[in-house]
């Protein structure tokens, strides 16, 4: 069965925005002030707080100069991240007991936060918040599903991430500082935190966000027509290049995509009108072999529309490149006549 605490709110009360709203703000003070008081004590928060924001003068600026020291000082613990999965999936399908738990663990994750500086995803979003409210800005932890490309999620999965919505010049954004923050390497010795602050999180387009954060409550996608759970299972992966450029896929909805030989498929994306439509691409990975393509490409209002013809039959991988990076995958399965 789905997960019992899927919740379905209505979000007309919630006015909603994202990071193009402060395209006249320039972060690169917020960004420094970050930087100057990097390995600061977690030991006195509004001591912390006063520091970040007391010379800024937009709210927008002191939530940023917050969201970077927290992703460029706080590092990601993936051994904690496995053992709070592990309960969460044993309490799964107890409601009550899930929410007591889910209440009395951020404490404790915390705790571990201020001693070693390391922590999961709860706890970013936990020190995001509290932050954020010694700054008189509101802010809430939003929890529910993170879906990478190495994390195939189903109808049976437990939530498995958190991230926060913050209240900015009275609309609502949504970030994910432990993306951000940088990400895990697994290697021989064991997983490593890698740190590597990118700020594509920062803000985000909730009509992107959605493709890879999937709330417990709809309400936080921010959206007034949010995706079903399996419509988000179901769509195409995305990946967190796509969020440093807004390109948000639009079709196919689904991942896996079925037609016949000469049966052209239509990919759409909405991106920037500055995007060039030279810098647009395919890459078709089918067995051991791949090769670049490029469709033909019409731009329309805010969409560019890259249609291709299969003449040969098969599965493929379809990777959507601009300037050579991937921004997006589908498979095509590609039927004879």
């Amino acid at each position: 069965m789905r997960a019992f605490f899927l919740f379905w709110v209505t979000i007309s009360s919630l006015s909603y925005g994202q990071r193009s709203d402060f395209s006249h703000l320039d972060f690169k003070k917020a960004d420094s002030i970050a930087l100057l008081h990097k390995g600061a004590s977690l030991e006195n928060l509004p001591l912390l707080v006063f520091n970040l924001t007391a010379k800024l003068p937009h709210e927008a600026g002191k939530f940023r100069a917050l969201y970077t020291w927290v992703c460029t000082n706080i590092e990601n613990d993936y051994s904690a991240y496995l053992k709070t999965r592990k309960k969460r999936k044993k309490i799964s399908e107890d409601r009550e007991a899930f929410l007591d738990w889910n209440n009395s663990f951020t404490p404790k994750v915390f705790e571990k936060l201020v001693q070693h500086r390391k922590t999961a995803c709860t706890g970013y979003a936990y020190l995001i918040c509290e932050l954020a409210k010694l700054a008189d800005i509101e802010c809430e932890i939003v929890n529910g599903y993170g879906r990478t490309p190495t994390l195939i999620l189903n109808e049976e999965s437990i939530p498995n991430h958190a991230w926060n919505a913050v209240k900015l010049n009275d609309k609502w954004y949504l970030c994910d500082a432990t993306w951000s923050a940088g990400r895990i390497m697994l290697k021989e010795d064991g997983p490593e935190f890698e740190s590597d602050y990118y700020d594509g999180y920062f803000l985000a387009d909730p009509a992107l966000f959605v493709k890879n954060h999937y709330p417990l409550k709809t309400k936080w996608t921010l959206l007034p027509n949010p995706p079903t759970f399996e419509q988000f299972l179901q769509g195409p992966v995305v990946y967190k290049e796509a969020f440093g450029r807004t390109i948000i896929p639009i079709a196919p909805k689904k991942m896996v995509v079925e037609l016949k030989k000469i049966e052209p498929v239509v990919f759409k994306l909405k991106a920037p009108e500055r995007m060039l439509k030279n810098s647009l691409s395919l890459s078709l990975k089918r067995g051991y072999s791949s090769e670049s393509v490029n469709p033909v490409i019409e731009r329309q209002a805010e969409n560019y529309n890259l249609k291709y013809v299969f003449d040969r039959s098969g599965s493929y991988d379809v990777h959507i490149l601009v300037d050579s990076t991937i921004m997006a995958t589908y498979v095509v399965k590609v039927k004879r006549k």
